[in-house]
């Protein structure tokens, strides 16, 4: 991708991936927050590894780029240093990215509104007042609303609106022909995890025999990883986070329903409709299967 598209938030910048170097063999996590980032960062670690048992340690070993926290050119360096087969995550659309025809590119989606609230979680449990603005305590129809209205670039996108979920999703679909570009969706990896670490071997070209397998995806179980969430989690076991199992909070899907009244349910539907056709709305909800879960009774329309 010759000319990439810039992405500059409050907390992230796209153009930090100019400093880094790619190789052949590597590996890139791109997904929206909470769609299954970490999820997959192990299941490629363990993978890789073929060590039920690996420290994952994602946000040293496998490096959030576009993040500002740290100085680009002490993380490129620290990238550049890696003498094993590379992993590194990226919340930036697809179009932002430096597309290499070698690297596998893995994208992780998720139902818009499943992530939405564990971003809303994940928020409470982090020691960031940025995003206090989008998310205020105890005001849940500001935090919808502005989910809703928040603009897909710019300060709002690190906020993750439901605008910069669907530019996500659709950047990756521009480029989804591409024979090392995957879209993995988080409720196929729920239903199947058995399936879900057969592609990601078949991308990454690594095999293992059937037991150590079983051993892999135990490891890479929800339960296991938060039962071992100082292990699992982003700066696990740091103090960074309020609670490192809180970031596992539930991984379950559906969990919007029955918490939005029927006005919030219209809004979503509104953008749903404006930006996707019937097909693609359908995968990046309910990934490969399309289907549905009943929701429950919304609750009383707003006044």
């Amino acid at each position: 991708m010759a000319h990439r598209k810039r992405y500059i938030g409050g907390l992230s910048d796209s153009r930090r991936w100019d400093m880094v170097r790619i190789r052949p063999d590597d590996v890139f996590v791109v997904t929206p927050p909470k769609s299954g980032t970490t999820w997959m960062q192990t299941i490629i670690a363990l993978l890789l590894s073929g060590d039920p048992e690996v420290k994952t340690d994602v946000s040293i070993k496998m490096p959030w780029v576009d993040i500002r926290m740290r100085e680009i050119e002490d993380v490129a360096a620290r990238i550049e240093d890696m003498q094993h087969r590379r992993c590194m995550k990226s919340h930036t659309p697809m179009d932002g990215l430096p597309l290499d025809q070698h690297a596998q590119y893995i994208c992780v989606f998720r139902h818009p509104l499943d992530a939405h609230f564990s971003f809303r979680n994940h928020i409470r449990n982090i020691p960031l007042k940025l995003y206090d603005m989008f998310y205020p305590e105890g005001d849940d129809d500001r935090t919808f609303k502005r989910f809703l209205d928040g603009a897909a670039e710019g300060f709002d996108m690190d906020a993750m609106p439901l605008a910069h979920i669907i530019q996500h999703y659709q950047a990756a679909l521009a480029v989804a022909d591409q024979p090392n570009v995957t879209l993995f969706h988080y409720a196929d990896m729920s239903r199947d995890l058995a399936e879900t670490f057969a592609r990601v071997a078949g991308l990454l070209g690594v095999s293992h025999p059937d037991g150590l397998m079983a051993d892999l995806m135990t490891a890479a179980s929800f339960d296991h990883m938060k039962a071992n969430a100082a292990r699992y989690a982003p700066g696990g076991g740091t103090g960074f986070m309020k609670s490192d199992s809180a970031f596992f909070q539930s991984g379950s899907s559906g969990k919007w329903q029955g918490r939005l009244n029927a006005a919030q349910l219209d809004g979503y539907e509104h953008v749903m409709k404006s930006h996707l056709s019937e097909d693609a709305r359908r995968w990046l909800e309910f990934g490969n299967t399309g289907e549905e879960v009943r929701p429950a009774e919304p609750k009383n329309r707003l006044r």
